[in-house]
C-alpha cells in the first residue's frame, strides 16, 4: 500500500495533488494566524492603552476575528462611478496574491518548503517588488485624489526602503554562500546572522515597517493627511483583501526576518532541534509583538523625514556593511566558496 502510495505521487498527478496539499498545509494555518494577528493587535494595543480590547464576541472575545469576517463579507462593496471597475476590483485581489504566493519558497523546517528552489531569496525580491503594483492600481482606478496622493507615497516608499533592503540582503548571501533560503539557515547553525550583521538586522527590520505601509511609517494611510490613503474608496471584501494582504505580508516579512538573522528553524545553543517548525512559529510570534508593540509607542513620520532615513541614512549605512563584510570575509578567509 505505501509503495502504491509513494508511486502514485511520483507522476505528474500525484505530484500536482502533493504540491496543492502543501499549500494548504502552509495557507490555512497562515490565514488564521492572519485572523487571530488582528485580535492580538487589538489587545496588545488595549493593554498598552489600559484598556481591554476585544472581550465580547466570545470568551475573552476570541471570536472577534470571525465577526469582523462576516461583517466585512455582509457589507456591499462600493465601486466609484467614475473609477476604472476592472482595475478597481482587481487591485486587492493582486495584493492578497503576492502576499500568499510568496509564501512558496519559506522553509518551516530542514527541506519543509512548498518548492526549496535554488534562488529562494531572488524570489521573494521579485514578489516584494511586485507589491507596490496592488497599491498603486488601487490608487489610480479610485478616481480620487486622496487615494491617488496615497499611492504614490507608497510607491515611492516602497521603491525607496527596498533598495537599502537590497544590499542586506546581498550582505547575507556572501555569508551564507547561497540564494536558497534553507542552505541560509544552515550556515547559521553555530552562530545566527544577527550577531555579526547586527546593524543589517535593524535596518532590514525597520525597512520591513516600511514595506507592509506599518507604523510609524504608515505614510500611504495617513489618516490625519488623506483620510485612509490608497483605499480609501474600498469597501466590504475589497477592503478585507488589502487588509488580508497587510496583515499576511507582516507574517512574511517576521518569517524572513527569523530566516535571515534569527536562525530560522533553528533553537539557540542547538536546542531541541525537533521542534524546528515551533521554534520558527516562536521567533515569527516575537517579532509580530514587536511590529504592534512599534505602532503603539512611535508617532508617525512626516513625510520628509521617511525619505532622508531611506536615503540618507539607511541607504548609505547597508552600503558602507557590505564592504565591510566583503571585505572581513576576503581578508580572513571566510568566503563560503572559498
Amino acid at each position: 500500500m505505501i509503495a502504491w502510495v509513494l508511486a502514485f505521487f511520483a507522476t505528474p498527478l500525484g505530484y500536482l495533488i502533493l504540491t496543492v496539499l502543501k499549500a494548504l498545509a502552509i495557507l490555512v494555518p497562515l490565514l488564521m494566524g492572519v485572523a487571530y494577528l488582528t485580535y492580538f493587535e487589538r489587545k496588545v494595543l488595549g493593554a498598552i492603552q489600559l484598556r481591554k480590547g476585544p472581550n465580547v464576541v466570545g470568551p475573552w472575545g476570541l471570536f472577534q476575528p470571525f465577526a469582523d469576517a462576516i461583517k466585512m463579507i455582509m457589507k456591499e462593496t462600493v465601486i466609484p462611478s467614475g473609477g476604472n471597475r476592472a482595475l478597481f476590483l482587481f487591485a486587492p485581489m493582486l495584493t492578497f496574491f503576492l502576499a500568499m504566493i510568496a509564501w512558496a519558497v519559506i522553509p518551516v523546517n530542514d527541506g519543509w518548503a512548498i518548492s526549496d528552489i535554488n534562488v529562494g531569496l531572488l524570489y521573494l525580491f521579485a514578489i516584494s517588488s511586485l507589491g507596490v503594483y496592488g497599491i498603486v492600481i488601487a490608487g489610480w482606478a479610485s478616481n480620487s485624489k486622496y487615494a491617488l496622493l496615497g499611492a504614490m507615497r507608497s510607491a515611492a516608499q516602497m521603491v525607496s526602503y527596498e533598495v537599502s533592503m537590497g544590499f542586506v540582503l546581498v550582505s547575507v548571501l556572501l555569508c551564507a554562500g547561497s540564494l536558497n533560503l534553507s542552505d541560509i539557515v544552515r550556515a547559521q547553525q553555530h552562530l545566527w546572522f544577527c550577531i555579526p550583521l547586527l546593524p543589517m538586522f535593524v535596518v532590514f527590520f525597520i525597512s520591513a515597517l516600511a514595506e507592509t505601509n506599518r507604523a510609524p511609517f504608515d505614510i500611504p494611510e495617513g489618516e490625519s493627511e488623506i483620510v485612509a490613503g490608497f483605499f480609501v474608496e474600498y469597501s466590504s471584501m475589497a477592503f478585507g483583501l488589502f487588509f488580508l494582504g497587510e496583515y499576511a505580508n507582516m507574517f512574511l516579512m517576521s518569517a524572513l526576518t527569523s530566516i535571515l538573522f534569527l536562525g530560522g528553524w533553528l533553537g539557540p545553543f542547538g536546542l531541541w532541534p525537533v521542534l524546528g517548525p515551533l521554534w520558527l512559529i516562536l521567533k515569527i510570534c516575537i517579532l509580530l509583538f514587536v511590529f504592534l508593540w512599534v505602532r503603539a509607542t512611535f508617532p508617525r513620520y512626516r513625510y520628509d523625514q521617511l525619505m532622508r532615513l531611506g536615503w540618507k541614512v539607511f541607504l548609505p549605512l547597508s552600503l558602507l556593511w557590505l564592504v565591510l563584510t566583503s571585505g572581513a570575509l576576503l581578508a580572513f578567509g571566510w568566503l563560503p566558496h572559498a
